[in-house]
């Protein structure tokens, strides 16, 4: 079976983390900068911080390869969706980076040896399949990352 549809997943996700991306900076660019304290930062109240952002996709990631492994939680229903500030502050802004992107590389490692067949897989008693699964991570890594690009420009003018 060809592995097209596979790489051009693989793709993204790499060029997302830390690729050149059309419409604005990767992952690892736009977090480069970013002290600690900036990090745990909400500029207005009702904006999460950016390792509240970062916290909450690395908890999506994760659900999506529990998913692969025919496992699931109820994340939308659970305190690991979105972590505030003073849970996270405790496990640390450069921890927090590095959980996010081995969690690209674990991704990755997960396609990497599969064919396209692999992504019309449904998983565990649902409709949706693995390829539905990995462009909804997909979409919601590109989603988040413009939220925190406006969190950053909003923390510029602190």
């Amino acid at each position: 079976m060809p592995q097209i549809l596979i790489k051009d997943i693989i793709r993204q996700l790499t060029e997302i983390q830390d690729g050149s991306l059309w419409f604005d900076q990767c992952f690892k660019e736009k977090l480069s900068s970013l002290t600690d304290a900036e990090a745990f930062t909400r500029p207005i109240p009702q904006v999460h911080s950016v390792a509240e952002h970062m916290s909450h996709i690395l908890a999506w990631r994760q659900e999506c390869l529990l998913r692969f492994r025919g496992e699931r939680t109820d994340l939308m229903n659970s305190p690991e969706d979105w972590k505030n500030n003073e849970v996270l502050i405790e496990t640390g802004w450069e921890k927090i980076k590095a959980q996010f992107f081995a969690s690209t590389v674990t991704l990755i490692k997960v396609l990497e040896n599969q064919d396209d067949s692999y992504l019309e897989i449904k998983f565990a008693d649902e409709a949706y399949n693995n390829h539905y699964l990995i462009e909804g991570i997909i979409q919601h890594d590109i989603y988040h990352l413009g939220q925190i690009g406006i969190t950053i420009k909003l923390l510029n003018q602190l």
